[in-house]
């Protein structure tokens, strides 16, 4: 393939991309926004799950590594009632399919995969266009530009390559979140560590909750989730954290305060986080030069499978172009008609999945999952 391959961000799906065609012989450059690998905090755990985001690691031949960045014993669930009763716990046996790793430390892991020189940071995309014949140029804020014949959209919810394929854009779902963390928590919230227990917790009440994990370091983060009009979350001023915190704890009133600690404790300020998502079946009719990947191609409210999906998305893209490296078109093809369906099942499953957690039947409807699938069912 003589083609060079033009993606636009560095995130996991983009970067997995990036190393599959190495792998397979085919140069890329990956141009993203963000001025440096460490100009922002990269998220909190992932599970990698052995049917999607596995397979994306193998393609691109860092099973190994992935394995060494594994959090032994963060697959352990805990399901929480509002006074802090256990409704439902399972530990991690090692044998659950959906191993933990930190965000970042993933992304770095495959940053380090890359030839030096392959990402080109503080490249934020301003606009992009068609030129014919499956050609298109990108430019650059800095006012840029470059011209490639195959261009990737891997550059997120508001993605600048995504205009070229399709006028969707995403639309909030009608809940947000509210991200907080206590850090060193054994010593300094033992209650809340407690509560959290070895790996997940879910505290969930009909249009709210509260999800957290343990990180690395005794960390705990996070997601106070309100189903509320984005107005309401516009009325908080979120410049002045001890107010917002307030304002958003008041909604947990009643609750156990181990659990209302993990918002009130909280050492860093609260931040809102809104949750949009694209239509579960988007798609686009195939043009000549751009497809797109993960959020850019189907982003979904957060259901466990948008980081896994990206990667996966990015695998499949590159054996494709590895397998036609002489008919761009037929990988293109190839590689869209097995992401549309898988896509939109996934953003399906998670709608699916949302009413269990924050609709009239939780928590009960979610305990009835979590004791289904140890049953096998």
């Amino acid at each position: 393939m003589t083609t060079h391959v033009t993606i636009i961000g560095a995130g996991l799906g983009g970067l997995t991309l990036a190393r599959v065609l190495h792998v397979n012989g085919i140069p890329s450059t990956v141009y993203e926004a963000e001025s440096s690998p460490t100009a922002r905090a990269q998220g909190g755990m992932l599970d990698i799950h052995d049917y999607n985001g596995q397979l994306a690691l193998q393609a691109a031949g860092l099973m190994d590594e992935f394995r060494g960045l594994i959090l032994e014993g963060r697959e352990a669930t805990r399901l929480l009632d509002r006074d802090g009763t256990v409704l439902f716990e399972k530990a991690d046996d090692g044998t659950g399919g959906r191993p933990e790793v930190q965000r970042g430390e993933l992304r770095q892991l495959l940053l380090d995969s890359l030839p030096a020189g392959t990402v080109r940071w503080g490249h934020k995309v301003s606009g992009t266009r068609a030129l014919g014949e499956g050609r298109h140029e990108v430019t650059f804020a800095d006012g840029s530009t470059v011209v490639t014949g195959l261009l990737v959209g891997a550059d997120g919810a508001w993605s600048r390559v995504r205009p070229l394929l399709s006028t969707a854009t995403p639309e909030y779902t009608g809940m947000s979140s509210v991200e907080t963390y206590l850090f060193d928590a054994d010593t300094r919230h033992p209650a809340a560590a407690k509560a959290v227990g070895d790996g997940a917790l879910f505290a969930l009440m009909p249009g709210k909750g509260l999800t957290a994990h343990r990180e690395k370091g005794g960390t705990l983060h996070t997601y106070a989730m309100l189903a509320r009009p984005q107005d309401w979350f516009a009325n908080i001023d979120f410049t002045d954290p001890a107010a917002a915190t307030a304002r958003i704890t008041a909604e947990f009133a009643g609750w156990a305060p181990e659990l209302t600690a993990l918002i009130t404790d909280t050492d860093t300020a609260p931040v809102l986080r809104p949750l949009n998502a694209l239509p579960a079946e988007h798609r686009w009719d195939r043009v000549p030069g751009v497809t797109l990947l993960g959020d850019a191609a189907h982003l979904a409210a957060p259901n466990g499978e948008g980081a896994n999906l990206a990667m996966l998305d990015g695998a499949e893209l590159g054996q494709a172009l590895a397998a036609h490296p002489d008919d761009l078109e037929t990988a293109l093809t190839e590689y869209e008609r097995a992401m549309f369906p898988r896509s939109t099942e996934a953003a399906t499953e998670g709608a699916e999945l949302y009413e269990f957690m924050f609709g009239a039947t939780t928590p009960h409807g979610l305990l009835d999952m979590f004791t289904g699938e140890e049953r096998g069912e």
